[in-house]
C-alpha cells in the first residue's frame, strides 16, 4: 500500500471527509521546500489521488491532522491482510491495543473460540470445494 493510499484510508477510518482534510492541511500553512509557498487546495487533491508525489515536508501535518505518528503513515500494520487481501480494520488494531489489559484467561477462551470459527471455515470451503468437484 502506498502512502497515499495510507493516508486516504485513514482520513477514512477517521471520519473526515477528504475536503476537511485538504482544508486543515492548508490552514496549517507547510512551505514547500522547492517554492516556499503553501501547496493550494488542488495540489493537496492530486497527493490524495497519487497524481502528484507527495512532498515530505508535509508529512508532519499530516501525521498531526490524522492524529498518527509520521512512521504510522509508513507501518506495515496499516496494510492488506495478508490472506484476504482486507485492510486491517480500526477495530482489529484496538484489539490489538487492548489485549494487554485483558485477563489471560479471556484471552485463551478468544482463540479457541476463533479457532472454532476457522475450523467451521475450513470445513465449509471442503464441502464447497466436494460440491464442485461432483458436478
Amino acid at each position: 500500500m502506498l502512502v497515499y493510499e495510507k493516508i486516504n484510508y485513514l482520513i477514512e477510518e477517521r471520519g473526515m471527509q477528504r475536503k476537511e482534510f485538504v482544508s486543515r492541511i492548508v490552514a496549517l500553512e507547510p512551505k514547500l521546500v522547492s517554492s516556499g509557498e503553501t501547496p493550494s487546495e488542488r495540489t493537496v487533491y492530486r497527493y490524495l489521488d497519487g497524481s502528484r508525489e507527495l512532498r515530505v515536508e508535509l508529512l508532519p501535518y499530516i501525521a498531526e491532522i490524522l492524529n498518527v505518528s509520521i512512521e504510522d503513515l509508513f507501518s506495515s500494520e496499516i496494510e492488506y491482510a495478508t490472506n484476504s487481501n482486507i485492510r486491517y480494520s480500526k477495530d482489529a488494531r484496538e484489539i490489538l491495543d487492548l489485549l494487554p489489559f485483558v485477563p489471560p484467561r479471556f484471552v485463551k477462551e478468544m482463540v479457541e473460540m476463533m479457532r472454532q470459527y476457522k475450523k467451521m471455515f475450513n470445513t465449509g470451503m471442503q464441502n464447497l470445494n466436494k460440491l464442485s468437484d461432483e458436478k
